[in-house]
């Protein structure tokens, strides 16, 4: 018979494992250890498919029926003959599904995505092509839960496809560890989702306040001319600004090597939004991030930016092979984001009608974004139509662009999320930057540069408790100042914060705010949240 995987996140509760496992009549099911495996046990009289546990790591604490070690699995296969096992795979056809991907479910119950042999090996053929991948030369870093659609195929499809090596990363990489994975492995590409770049950033600016004072003066001058130069190579300028070469000895080879990125030729960014701010940090030392974008249903990227090709804040241009569609756009150009080709999805797993909500008649996979093209045909992300904040007042708001900015202009400020659907004005929930505990979970302890943001206001708090117990006046002040500044370029009264609150924690994966990209799940929030929000809009409880 054949069989294909579904993949469970490791932070996944007993009932979400229930609900895939479930959803996709998984026959065995494998897990790394007995943590994991005692989700399982909890849930699998409620899975009727089940034939059979496997757990891959650690010797098995408890001998139960149907419960094996990897070693023990390996062994069933032993009996199978060679020309049993080829006839199994000369059966296999290219449309035939591959995979499964549950899109991370940040609305309802997650889907099963039906990827298909074909959508793989095209898709990754058709991005390494177009991004001129070398065979047998490639390099990567694998850290992202590989039951994700990016680590799927960056770190397993294109590296099999141009014989590429993929080095996993320790299972704590994003609680600390990544950095010395990346100087122990020099990937030749790198792929990082937006917080990984901002955590660098952070460290590097903590890094950069502590230096005397001749170091800054280098390296500012230097980040100048790096800017310069990145957007001089984004505009197909070809000029060189004068003291680059010296810049680039002194400063941006030091910095490429010291986060083991010195082979590496391309440095993504993709699976949520990320500020120009980071952006332009990263051109400023010559390390310009390029941005892809795409969705599971799209077997990944459907935009890609790379070295000749980019625009900062853009996602870059459509894979060659692929089409893009702006359906229903307004006067400025924004319309839904619609995907065609041989990426497209089969449909969702044993879902029809959800699969005719996103694929039309004519095969056009509909995202539920907003975005437009600029006269060059990069494309860039305005918005998605169900984060939209619908005000009593009828104005539409997208949420990303005002939190980016209150982000960007308030240096202690780590997480923001804008309300206001369907109320009369907008209002906005803040975290204060803290340091990240070895299992990922927020503490109260402030990050370096929150500190010094307190220092500059004499403020001598070093835990975000100290701050919002007595609701610290200096800082309440620096943040409504900043809170000013970002009103001050609104585009409309509608769309100036009047309130704010900050949380007591930052969000976090653990804490349900964040999916497994690091995306931040609204919904979650606005439930997690709900006595809070109704405080601010002056409601009684239902």
């Amino acid at each position: 018979c054949l069989g294909f995987a579904a993949g469970i996140y490791t932070t996944n509760s007993p009932e979400a494992c229930q609900y895939v496992a479930d959803n996709c009549e998984a026959n065995v099911l494998v897990v790394e250890n007995h943590k994991q495996l005692l989700k399982i046990l909890q849930i699998k009289e409620q899975l009727p498919h089940l034939k059979a546990i496997v757990q891959y790591k650690d010797e098995l604490q408890q001998k139960l029926p149907n419960l094996y070690t990897w070693a023990e699995f390996m062994k069933l296969g032993e009996e199978v003959s060679d020309e049993r096992l080829d006839a199994v795979v000369d059966s296999q056809r290219a449309n035939q599904c591959c995979t499964l991907i549950y899109t991370s479910g940040t609305t309802g119950n997650p889907k099963g995505v039906m990827l298909s042999h074909d959508n793989i090996t095209w898709t990754s053929n058709a991005v390494g092509a177009m991004t001129s991948m070398q065979h047998g030369v490639e390099c990567v870093v694998s850290y992202l839960p590989l039951s994700h659609v990016a680590a799927q195929i960056n770190d397993m499809w294109i590296s099999m496809r141009f014989a590429g090596a993929t080095y996993f990363a320790d299972p704590d990489a994003l609680k600390g560890s990544l950095g010395t994975t990346l100087k122990e492995v020099r990937p030749t590409s790198f792929l990082g989702v937006p917080r990984v770049w901002e955590k660098m950033q952070e460290k590097m600016k903590a890094i950069g306040a502590k230096s005397s004072g001749m170091k800054k003066r280098v390296a500012n001058w230097a980040k100048s001319i790096g800017l310069q130069a990145s957007y001089s190579a984004m505009n197909g300028e070809n000029l060189v600004p004068w003291g680059f070469m010296l810049a680039n000895n002194l400063v941006f080879k030091k910095v490429r090597w010291a986060l083991g990125l010195d082979r590496c030729k391309s440095c993504l960014t993709g699976a949520a939004p990320i500020t120009k701010e980071t952006l332009e940090y990263f051109m400023s030392l010559s390390l310009p991030l390029y941005e892809l974008y795409g969705m599971s249903e799209s077997t990944g990227p459907h935009t890609i930016s790379w070295e000749n090709d980019f625009k900062i804040m853009s996602c870059g241009k459509v894979v060659v092979g692929c089409q893009t569609k702006l359906d229903k756009p307004d006067e400025d150009g924004n319309g839904e984001i619609c995907f065609w080709g041989r990426h497209v999805f089969m449909g969702y797993l044993n879902e029809p009608e959800k699969t005719e909500e996103a694929l039309d008649q004519e095969g056009w996979l509909h995202s539920g974004d907003l975005g437009k093209h600029d006269k060059d045909n990069f494309l860039f992300i305005t918005g998605r139509i169900k984060e939209l904040i619908i005000t009593a007042g009828g104005e539409n708001i997208p949420p990303v662009p005002i939190e980016d900015a209150v982000k960007a202009e308030i240096a202690i400020i780590s997480n923001a999320m804008l309300l206001g659907d369907k109320m009369k004005f907008l209002s906005m929930m803040l975290t204060l930057k803290c340091i990240v505990d070895d299992n990922g979970d927020p503490t109260d302890e402030l990050t370096a540069e929150a500190v010094a943001f307190c220092h500059q206001r004499g403020i001598t708090a070093t835990k975000a408790s100290e701050i919002i117990a007595c609701k610290e006046p200096a800082i309440y002040k620096a943040i409504q100042e900043g809170i000013e500044h970002v009103n001050a370029k609104a585009t409309s009264n509608a769309q100036r914060v009047q309130k704010w609150v900050i949380l007591d924690r930052d969000f976090s994966i653990s804490g349900g705010e964040l999916g497994p990209t690091m995306k931040l799940k609204r919904g979650v929030v606005v439930k997690k949240f709900s006595e809070k929000i109704n405080k601010i809009y002056g409601m009684a409880q239902e």
